[in-house]
């Protein structure tokens, strides 16, 4: 088993060992790593419990409207993407979100 385990780690670091370059990203700041995991992310995740909190409260109205999808999309599924798919450091695609 172990062996079968290295061998699969050495065929997937050499595969991709030939990465085309246009995969690699620029390099982040360790400033704005910081900043993100100790401030924005705690943001974003208060600001998705709010949103969670919000959204059970206007859900009878929401389903009154047929408007569910769209109202859990922007209190909810928007800050929980901020907070949980986003790259570490990553701060400028909050403006996409």
């Amino acid at each position: 088993m172990k062996n079968k385990l290295i061998t699969a780690l050495c065929l997937t670091a050499f595969c991709l060992a030939g990465t085309n370059s246009t995969f690699a990203r620029t390099k982040i700041d360790p400033a704005m790593v910081v900043a993100d995991a100790v401030v924005v992310r705690p943001l974003c995740f208060v600001a998705t419990v709010i949103g969670s909190v919000f959204f059970v409260v206007s859900l009878p109205v929401a389903a009154t409207s047929k408007s569910v999808r769209q109202s859990a999309d922007s209190l909810v599924m928007t800050p929980a993407r901020a907070t949980f798919t986003r790259p570490l450091g990553d701060i400028d695609v909050l403006n996409d979100y």
